[in-house]
């Protein structure tokens, strides 16, 4: 469910702001568009060596080191596109994991995967874990609550949090634990209440140095004063960003008035802290659930495309902003997990060229 919460939010926004175009020079290229060949970019197009996770040129060590001192990379090393929403009610194996975890890291050069969705299969978030570890990628994990109005999440989170202290790679590849996916428009819990979980959380993951955020839209902060305790406790933010959804939608490439609305307003309320756009595509197909809400967007492949084109020429835009920059991932690695919005299609074939830079 993409869709809901901007049937009523429709991007209320204002603020905009220029943005800052920037050449191509640094485009990278992806061969073999049908398959999942693995393709090393052009170490001139990188960072140079890091000796950092999730750095581009960083070497996995073969075990765990003795502590997170100098591990992970600065924020404001990860800025334009970091890697993919992943979505799991497949529960898909540790292999499947593996497979597509090393495909994000190697094909496109993506620093982290964002969990989507959830898997309650005992020991799956074992699995994600380890088959980050194995493919050098960072995790963005995830309390999911779903859009029933149970309370699931709470077995979730103690099941997420048991891992997360009891497995040995776990501190060294979740960078973030997010409460999602939009909790405050769907209302699952109060402001007060949602912020008092990540406090909690907080508390609960400090000795393994584990940030906590929510994962949400502008929308949902602004419609509730409160709200404001939620952007106290989290760490860092994680916007969705679905320009498509708003009533003043027209074409990908003509988006990007819409994109710094939202981007404005976290940027002037967030507090100086680091922005993901954690939820942020445009589908290549409209259904019941993905509807536009201006008789003027289109869902199709080119739009989609267009979109993270457009994103991709504001590299400097992202780098530049405040609080170490603006990272983004893609919504979502395959069609498979969210019809219309997967880089890959059903088939697994790329379905247009995605190589978006990772540094300018």
């Amino acid at each position: 469910r993409l869709a809901a919460g901007f049937l009523l939010a429709s991007f209320l926004f204002s603020g905009f702001s220029n943005g800052c175009p920037v050449s191509s020079t640094l485009s990278n290229s992806v061969d073999d568009v049908d398959d999942r060949v693995f393709v090393t970019m052009p170490t001139a197009a990188l960072r140079p060596a890091s000796g950092c996770f999730p750095g581009f040129n960083f070497k996995m060590p073969e075990s765990p080191p003795a502590s997170l001192t100098g591990w992970w990379c600065d924020w404001d090393t990860e800025y334009a596109f970091v890697g993919f929403s992943y979505e799991v009610s497949a529960c898909q194996s540790l292999h499947t994991l593996k497979t597509e975890f090393m495909d994000i890291r190697q094909r496109f050069h993506g620093r982290y995967v964002r969990i989507y969705g959830t898997c309650d299969r005992k020991g799956f978030n074992d699995d994600v874990i380890n088959a980050a570890w194995h493919a050098g990628i960072g995790v963005h994990a995830l309390i999911w609550f779903g859009f029933d109005g149970d309370n699931k999440w709470k077995g979730r989170r103690d099941a997420l949090f048991s891992t997360l202290h009891s497995n040995p790679y776990a501190k060294f590849v979740v960078r973030v634990v997010q409460f999602g996916s939009e909790p405050l428009f769907d209302g699952v819990l109060s402001s007060s209440s949602l912020a008092k979980e990540v406090w909690r959380a907080k508390s609960e993951l400090a000795k393994l140095q584990i940030p906590v955020t929510v994962s949400d839209m502008a929308y949902s902060y602004q419609k509730d004063r409160a709200s404001s305790h939620v952007i106290d406790a989290i760490d860092i933010i994680d916007a969705h960003i679905l320009p498509f959804f708003s009533r003043d939608a027209s074409t990908a490439k003509k988006s990007w008035p819409l994109v710094q609305q939202d981007l404005n307003w976290f940027l002037n309320n967030g507090q100086g802290k680091k922005i993901y756009l954690s939820q942020n595509g445009w589908p290549s197909k409209s259904y019941p659930g993905v509807e536009p809400n201006s008789d003027k967007a289109v869902a199709n492949v080119q739009n989609e495309k267009d979109y993270f084109n457009l994103l991709d020429a504001h590299c400097s835009h992202f780098k530049s902003a405040p609080g170490g920059g603006i990272g983004w991932f893609a919504h979502i690695y395959s069609d498979n997990q969210e019809p219309g919005y997967g880089i890959y299609d059903t088939k697994g074939r790329l379905k247009f060229p995605f190589s978006p830079r990772v540094t300018c």
